[in-house]
């Protein structure tokens, strides 16, 4: 199992600049996916941002809403996943999460962050 405590969410001015932080403890070497999901006002959950950790490379995947904009990056030596979310939109507004995926032999399981708010706003 893993635990994660969010950080970095707020209010800020469409435009403006936002860094959402993860910090992940447990099992960390049973990790193969880490990523940012959200939930905005009215609408569905979304992934936003995701990282899967194969054997000899890192993928990212961006929703196209967010592609140019945001960056997803993991410093394994802090064992932090960040959210880097730049030239933000009113439609950003959301609850972000964050999200855990583990494998340990054949059992999968699922980990999400308490949430933390994110308001672009004038």
């Amino acid at each position: 199992q893993v635990q994660l405590v969010e950080s970095g969410g707020g209010l800020v001015q469409p435009g403006g600049s936002l860094r959402l932080s993860c910090a992940i403890s447990g099992n960390i070497d049973d990790i193969y996916t880490v990523g940012w999901y959200r939930l905005g006002p009215g609408k569905r959950r979304e992934v936003v941002a995701a990282i899967t950790s194969g054997e000899t490379t890192n993928n990212a995947d961006y929703a196209d809403s967010v592609k140019g904009r945001f960056i997803i990056s993991r410093d394994n030596a802090k064992n932090t996943v960040y959210l880097q979310m730049n030239s933000l939109k009113s439609e950003d507004t959301a609850v972000y999460y964050c999200h855990v995926g583990t494998q340990s032999g054949s059992t999968m399981e699922d980990t999400w962050g308490q949430g933390t708010q994110v308001t672009v706003s004038s």
